[in-house]
């Protein structure tokens, strides 16, 4: 159930806060358009993990892409490039 509250029910912030669950959150309102989400911070890092792990899917395909068009680099051409980083 999707639970919606006007931003001045932060006032008595404990009744919203015990409408939070994980996979309820709380979505406040300011003059009746969505501004603000209250989530269980479990929740919080199951999407911060979720959104790493998208950039690095689109930094792969990218890869991919690129790899695809400009050709691949040999093993020992990539080992060079790092070794002579180091230095």
């Amino acid at each position: 159930m999707v639970n919606i509250s006007p931003v001045s029910d932060l006032r008595n912030y404990n009744s919203v806060l015990e409408k939070v669950s994980p996979g309820s959150p709380v979505y406040l309102t300011v003059n009746g358009r969505g501004r603000y989400a209250i989530r269980d911070i479990s929740e919080d890092e199951e999407f911060e993990k979720t959104k790493a792990m998208l950039r690095l899917m689109c930094e792969l395909n990218e890869g991919r892409h690129s790899g695809e068009e400009e050709g691949y680099l040999s093993s020992k051409d990539v080992r060079a490039y790092f070794i002579g980083k180091d230095k």
